[in-house]
């Protein structure tokens, strides 16, 4: 049976914004400047929500990325039509500071959120279906029991004895838990199809493996339905300036998905060796002066571009016709 998409809630006019400040045991929500009311976060509170929502017809609905605690009511509103932007914590701190919010309490952050609701221009991003936040969620273990197998090889260097012991067993057990999440992930990807065409085309491309293939569809919906400079952005790979009247700083790359910008990283060490194109493009920035830093975060830049146009185009790697990138 073809799954039926959630029906589109027409905003009203003069637009609704609206803030829903998360914690675990309830949401507070801003709507405009009215008075703040609370729900439990729990799925009847959810259902509870959308009633009191939809007839409000909002433009903007803004939630602050809480650790995971978000996702249910998020996923309920999206469901139901409602336009919902998750927003990073860091941007929600720069504007309640920009905006003079000085107290904090649920309810102040609420309305703050409402606030940025306003005057964000960032449109809502699609949530990813159920099965990619599994998949988002599966990914974000593994990083957990990589962390934690860094940490145990670095005791090792230094342990002795029953320490010694007990480490490597712990290592031993990590090791074999990240083998079955492996295949675990590869099994979800290659049983859907969708999943399998896009994963297939991924890594095609030197210097995107099994690691990077997978973030990028469970943590980047948007991949392949954007511009280059949009999904740059989503990613926090697009450039921002730092000038000041005479001064002219350095570029510098920050916000978006750091998931996502971490694996491109470790992906573009190993793409400036073995990706042909990249690796030329890497030698001329470093001809032309570039620090070490700058040319990994082009190259991972560049990384993310050739991703896009793939999965947007259909069409495989093809060294031949990769647009030669600009060393300025």
């Amino acid at each position: 049976m073809a799954t039926q998409e959630a029906p589109t809630v027409q905003a009203t006019d003069p637009p609704t914004f609206v803030g829903i400040d998360v914690s675990k045991a309830k949401l507070d929500v801003a709507v405009g400047d009215r008075p703040v009311f609370t729900v439990e976060n729990t799925p009847e509170g959810h259902a509870a929500l959308v009633e009191r929502l939809r007839p409000l017809r909002p433009s903007k609905i803004v939630i602050e990325a809480t650790g995971g605690l978000e996702s249910a009511p998020a996923a309920a509103l999206c469901k139901a039509g409602l336009p919902v932007l998750i927003v990073n914590p860091r941007q929600a701190r720069d504007f309640a500071k920009a905006m003079g919010y000085l107290a904090k309490t649920d309810a102040v952050d609420a309305r703050m959120l409402a606030h940025l609701a306003e005057a964000t221009k960032a449109e809502p991003r699609p949530l990813p279906e159920a099965a990619a936040r599994e998949l988002d969620h599966l990914l974000d273990r593994r990083r957990q029991l990589v962390g934690m197998r860094t940490m145990e090889l670095n005791r090792k260097a230094t342990s002795s004895g029953k320490v010694l012991r007990d480490v490597e067993s712990h290592l031993r057990w990590l090791d074999g838990h990240i083998r079955e999440l492996d295949e675990e992930l590869d099994e979800k990807i290659r049983t859907t199809p969708a999943w399998r065409e896009k994963d297939d085309l991924l890594r095609g491309v030197p210097g995107i493996g099994p690691v990077l293939s997978r973030t990028l569809l469970a943590a980047l919906p948007e991949l392949g339905t954007v511009s280059n400079r949009r999904v740059s952005a989503l990613v926090g790979l697009a450039p921002l300036p730092d000038d000041s009247g005479q001064y002219k700083g350095p570029r510098r790359t920050q916000g978006g998905r750091r998931e996502v910008r971490d694996v491109l990283y470790m992906a573009a060490l190993a793409a400036r060796r073995y990706n042909p194109t990249l690796k030329a493009f890497a030698e001329r920035l470093a001809a032309a002066g570039k620090r070490p830093k700058v040319i990994l975060v082009a190259v991972a830049h560049k990384l993310l571009v050739i991703a896009n146009a793939i999965v947007r185009t259909g069409k495989p790697w093809d060294e031949t016709l990769a647009p030669a990138p600009k060393t300025s």
